[in-house]
């Protein structure tokens, strides 16, 4: 019997406020290996987009990875209710991104650097979160990354969060560069509402 709840397109849309997505990201900060809030935006918006819906995945597929829990460990809650708080808030957050990534407003959660006293856009925890998502189904994504055109915008995606090792070494020195980063991250912005329409 499943312990954990699965994601319904069809529970009420209530989108976080301002204040209640402080709060989803202070609860992930208390726990050890949680995602921040950049990186759970992606990762739900990877399942979204995948070729499996959400919906149709029980809790235990995809929510664990979120609050940092492997198979078989203990979850990291100091209790019942926080754990329970924070599925709240999750499961709220992806029932509006179900509506939003289908929308020219939807704005993801990216980072924002200052350097040299400019504002520089920063998608890297975002990214990292999407791949995540996409690894829980990499059978599943294969197609999308073998065709080029939606190869070409998940690129960004890959580059910005994918594994390292298996990134283009020219590339990488290029994210050193802060304009580089912040023009990826609205390549991954377009790319993504791209994906959405498709």
């Amino acid at each position: 019997m499943s312990t954990l709840p699965a994601y319904s397109p069809a529970s009420d849309l209530l989108p976080l406020s301002d204040a209640e997505l402080e709060l989803l990201d202070e609860l992930l900060a208390e726990l050890p290996e949680a995602m921040n809030v950049e990186a759970l935006d992606g990762y739900l918006s990877a399942l979204l987009l995948a070729p499996q819906p959400l919906a149709s995945l029980p809790g235990e597929a995809w929510l664990p990875p979120i609050w940092g829990q492997a198979e078989g460990e203990p979850d990291p809650f100091a209790s019942g209710k926080q754990r329970k708080k924070l599925q709240l808030l999750v499961l709220r957050h992806a029932r509006a991104l179900d509506t939003q990534l289908r929308s020219p407003a939807w704005q993801p959660l990216f980072g924002v650097f200052e350097q040299d006293g400019e504002e520089f856009v920063d998608a890297e925890d975002w990214c990292t979160g999407f791949m995540l998502a996409v690894d829980l189904d990499g059978e599943g994504w294969t197609p999308r990354f073998d065709d080029p055109a939606s190869a070409s915008l998940l690129a960004p995606i890959a580059l910005l969060g994918g594994d390292e090792a298996q990134q283009d070494p020219e590339a990488l020195a290029d994210l050193d560069d802060p304009a580089v980063r912040d023009a990826l991250a609205r390549q991954v912005h377009q790319g993504v509402l791209a994906l959405a329409r498709a």
